[in-house]
């Protein structure tokens, strides 16, 4: 069978390696989807790849896009490993005989726009690759070389936008996949694009991108939209000029040749030490890629008309989010009257339970629930709207903690055990890929059973439109007259929405703030 294993792409040849020999599941590492975007090519839209005449060796992954190394963030430390500007990659996981051209999934990790890469074990796609799917993982600009935006870089631009670079990269991976993906078993007409935390925003936003359009056809978030944050300097033009002035203190006009001079260190400590990369949202309204806030469109009903899988965690806020643990009774008081007005004693009663642990608590899951569920609940509700099926999920099964990244070196000392951190951000990971119990030996069945069920909704909304299978639990669309829920545990039941006080109430607060 080896001979599968050169495929021939609009660029060239490339060789493969098998994910898994015995089962004819292929893998391609490190495909290039565009030129490296470095020297002149920094802060520019990706260009496609050149020709090449030999084979291609496509056996090893590519390099990390340029980051911080992380030893010490709880589940997200990834420790140190090869990085560069030189990173757009993406692989490529199939069984090698199919009768039929398979559903695409294209994964999009998280990681607040500034970390993470998509070669990580964890994002191992041979156990997708088994339920008869193809799957992509895709490597895009982080953190100043994937967003910042600055004032000449927007000059130089014949659409006069700058920031996004990270968004255009998965475009321009989504066209490469168009006019590839069949070479490799896929089928171009039935992609569905997937992604969790900043993964999922990015989702979000090519929902409501115009350059995305056609490029996909079902859309799956985990954990996090793209509807707040565009209220204060939602061009980003301010954030980077202030960057731009931190690293260059002294010119008083500073040029895109200014900014291209600064090497990858040099950015890596002042995105930081300046404090632009502090609270996420690196996403920017450009008036190109998003020509307007993401929520603007999703309420006038033009974004991508296709059906959604969508939902988050019970306790997304540990470790994620602050924990102000000094916070008194009269503090908590006082920011809620600020946030919330006239609502403010009605949530402050829905949430009283966080409440008598600590105001601290408390505070945290609002802020929670609004960065979440809220969200979550919103953009299901957006395709309802316009007659696609949603399906909305919260997820209160308790996985083990440990470093999800480090398969190497799994295991996080955490006083409780590993199972004392509730169902945390990104605990969902292991299980849509089905990859529970390759690393560490804190799995148990019950493990594997949610595994196989997750994947398997997963996979069938990539095949379908529609996560239902005859083994799983049934699961019914949402609509905004029942807010209807899949709880994924081992019960796998639905509810008329999850957490639905609480969301009641904040969707309430924040309709009347923006009525004001």
């Amino acid at each position: 069978m080896s001979q599968v294993l050169i495929k021939e792409t609009r660029s060239g040849h490339l060789q493969g390696a098998w994910a898994s020999e015995q089962e004819g599941i292929q893998v391609f590492r490190g495909v290039p989807f565009a030129l490296p975007p470095v020297g002149d090519l920094r802060w520019r839209p990706p260009v496609p790849v050149e020709p090449w005449e030999d084979v291609k060796s496509a056996e090893r992954f590519g390099p990390a896009c340029y980051q911080a190394f992380s030893e010490d963030a709880f589940v997200w430390s990834r420790g140190q490993f090869e990085r560069s500007e030189d990173c757009l990659y993406l692989n490529i996981w199939a069984k090698a005989e199919t009768s039929a051209p398979l559903p695409v999934m294209v994964w999009f990790h998280g990681g607040a726009h500034t970390g993470g890469f998509a070669h990580v074990e964890l994002f191992d796609g041979t156990a997708l690759a088994r339920k008869d799917v193809l799957l992509v993982t895709v490597n895009y600009r982080l953190g100043p070389w994937g967003f910042l935006a600055h004032p000449a870089l927007s000059a130089e631009s014949d659409k006069d936008s700058s920031g996004n670079y990270g968004l255009l990269d998965k475009i321009a991976a989504l066209q490469w996949i168009q006019d590839n993906i069949e070479t490799f078993g896929g089928d171009a007409s039935n992609v569905t694009i997937f992604g969790q935390s900043a993964g999922s925003m990015s989702v979000c936003a090519l929902m409501a991108s115009p350059l995305a359009e056609g490029l996909f056809h079902k859309a799956i978030g985990q954990s996090a939209a793209c509807f707040n944050r565009y209220t204060q300097d939602p061009s980003g033009e301010a954030r980077g000029t202030k960057l731009a002035n931190f690293l260059l203190p002294d010119q008083a006009k500073i040029s895109a040749e200014d900014l291209r001079s600064l090497d990858s260190d040099q950015l890596l400590r002042a995105a930081t030490d300046s404090g632009w990369d502090r609270g996420g949202g690196l996403i920017a309204v450009d008036g190109w890629v998003l020509p307007e806030a993401p929520q603007t469109t999703f309420a006038k009903g033009k974004q991508a008309k296709i059906p959604v899988l969508l939902g988050s965690l019970a306790n997304e806020g540990i470790e994620l989010l602050p924990l102000n643990e000094g916070l008194t009774e009269s503090e908590f008081d006082a920011y809620l009257d600020k946030h919330f007005d006239g609502l403010a004693a009605p949530i402050k009663q829905a949430y009283k339970a966080e409440r008598l642990i600590s105001p601290g608590l408390a505070q945290r899951s609002i802020e929670t629930d609004l960065f979440m569920a809220l969200p979550m609940r919103q953009w299901a509700a957006y395709q309802a709207a316009i007659g696609m099926p949603s399906y909305l999920y919260f997820m209160d099964y308790v996985p083990p903690a440990y470093q999800i990244y480090r398969a190497d070196q799994p295991n996080l000392d955490l006083p409780g055990g590993p199972r004392s951190a509730g169902a945390y951000h990104s605990g969902d990971l292991a299980f849509v890929f089905n990859n529970v119990g390759n690393s560490g030996d804190f799995w148990n069945e019950d493990d594997i059973t949610m595994a196989n069920r997750i994947s398997d909704y997963w996979t069938g909304f990539a095949k379908t439109g529609d996560p239902n299978r005859r083994a799983q639990p049934t699961w019914e669309t949402y609509a905004a007259s029942t807010h209807n829920t899949m709880i994924l545990n081992l019960t796998g039941e639905q509810t008329p929405g999850a957490l639905r006080e609480k969301v009641d109430l904040l969707a309430a607060a924040m309709t009347s703030s923006k009525q004001k």
